[in-house]
């Protein structure tokens, strides 16, 4: 089914991002009108439901489109800026992609990375009828192994679960870039890492549930 846009679903999805901020931390304004103007009704399977609420839903094949209170959280904290190239690990519906690709309009680009074909098919079909398609490369493959054709990124943000941060992903972070990783099995501690002329600088920032990372570093 194609995606068509609805005019009036801007109205709720500025009441979704508005219950997503009360819900986390404080984000930036630019954060919040990303997730106002990225049409996440169109992301998520018509079986889902509850598009517009400020929780996680399944995409099938064990995988989840996260809550847009984590979502913001996330882009917030890994704070991509225009122009950045950014790695992102996990596609599962591409919502989260297109989200990135906001903040990094204009001049920047995404490459995502999905393990699961079905579900890197249909992200890179709603990313093209949304119009993100032309800002996100999505790879099927194993998001571990990052994509070092691309290399060096900016900003790199992983969408899963892993105990052990693969080492690729960090050799692919740029001088003065930032990883953003739920490090844990299941129940995690979102961690950010920054490298700097002197190495990497690691911080920790709250708890966070995440499906775990699948590949040759999956859980």
């Amino acid at each position: 089914m194609v995606w068509t846009p609805d005019p009036d679903a801007r109205v709720h999805r500025e009441r979704m991002a508005r219950a997503a901020v009360r819900i986390g931390e404080p984000v930036q304004p630019r954060v919040f009108q990303a997730l106002v103007r990225v049409p996440r009704e169109a992301f998520v399977p018509e079986a889902a439901g509850g598009a517009f609420e400020d929780r996680a839903l399944a995409i099938g094949h064990g995988q989840t489109i996260s809550a847009p209170h984590m979502v913001a959280i996330m882009c917030d904290l890994v704070d991509p800026r225009p122009g950045d190239r950014v790695l992102e690990v996990g596609t599962g519906s591409g919502y989260h992609a297109a989200v990135l690709a906001e903040l990094v309009r204009p001049g920047g680009s995404v490459v995502s990375i999905e393990v699961v074909p079905e579900l890197a098919d249909r992200a890179r079909r709603v990313l093209h009828e949304t119009g993100y398609g032309v800002d996100v490369e999505v790879r099927t493959g194993d998001g571990a192994a990052g994509a070092p054709d691309r290399s060096p990124f900016q900003r790199v943000s992983v969408a899963a679960a892993t105990p052990v941060v693969p080492p690729a992903l960090l050799e692919q972070l740029a001088v003065g870039g930032r990883m953003v990783v739920p490090v844990g099995r299941r129940e995690c501690v979102l961690t950010a890492f920054d490298r700097t002329e002197r190495g990497l600088e690691r911080s920790e920032h709250g708890a966070c549930v995440f499906v775990p990372l699948t590949g040759s570093r999956g859980v």
